[in-house]
């Protein structure tokens, strides 16, 4: 089964997860041939404090 883990700061409300969760699932299972029902998604919302873009942290 192919899972597709989706790292972002906090921000989506739950609707929009629902949208993200369904249109990552359609766009892989389209490209790659595999059944929707068996690929897995996951959010994980991580603080902007612990990201960091170019040596600089976000938060």
């Amino acid at each position: 089964m192919p899972m597709i883990q989706i790292s972002q700061t906090p921000g989506l409300t739950a609707e929009q997860k629902r949208a993200v969760i369904a249109a990552v699932t359609t766009a892989y299972a389209d490209a790659a041939g595999k059944d929707p029902s068996k690929v897995w998604v996951t959010i994980t919302e991580v603080p902007r404090e612990n990201w960091g873009v170019g040596g600089v942290p976000l938060g």
